[in-house]
């Protein structure tokens, strides 16, 4: 068994909170590490909540220009402070969407980006798909809603499954979150553009 020290380095390592953050997380989660990390990110993300009405105008612009030169990215990513902007978390989270996006390719940063009238026009080609199977009205809705959900998790950058997770749990969100959690400030993916050669603008 580690040491009580030990777990609080390791918590601290993994996760950049506070070392009273890290006993409190600890003492609530009983001595064990991944309880703790997971007390700290519902933590951070309340925390987070709170700071969703203040100003990020600070950031930074970072560029990926994927081998071969053929495909690149400008993602805007706004903080509250300058020093915030330069931290190691901040700038690893520039690199990771730049990433993202050059893989992934999302349409949009978030579901509210999404016009209304795109989202009624994906419900409607899912209900033609349905048209011929006889289900009931409910159970229609509730797959149109299921692959909307999917429409989402494709074409939206914050709700993206992570490339470098290869489990598919940790969405884009959760990145951000996590980096808005360790520097206690709002953190907001403003806007990207991707560019692929031979592609019309």
């Amino acid at each position: 068994m580690a040491s009580s020290a030990q777990l609080v380095k390791e918590l601290r390592d993994r996760t950049g909170a506070g070392v009273m953050d890290c006993k409190e997380a600890l003492q609530e989660a009983r001595g064990s590490l991944e309880a703790a990390i997971a007390y700290l990110r519902k933590k951070g993300l309340a925390q987070a909540a709170k700071r969703a009405h203040r100003d990020a105008k600070e950031g930074v612009v970072g560029a990926y220009i994927h081998p071969g030169a053929k495909l690149g990215v400008l993602v805007e990513v706004n903080c509250e402070t300058d020093f915030v902007a330069k931290t190691d978390a901040f700038q690893e989270l520039i690199k990771d969407l730049a990433m993202q996006i050059a893989a992934a390719n999302p349409a949009y940063i978030a579901r509210e980006d999404v016009p209304a009238a795109v989202v009624e026009r994906e419900r409607e080609v899912y209900r033609a798909q349905l048209a011929d199977q006889k289900k009931p009205p409910q159970i229609v809705d509730k797959i149109v809603e299921g692959k909307l959900e999917k429409f989402f998790g494709e074409q939206c950058l914050l709700e993206q499954p992570f490339i470098k997770d290869a489990s598919g749990k940790t969405r884009v969100r959760d990145l951000v979150d996590g980096v808005n959690a360790k520097t206690g400030e709002r953190v907001v993916v403003k806007r990207f553009a991707r560019f692929q050669v031979g592609e019309a603008g």
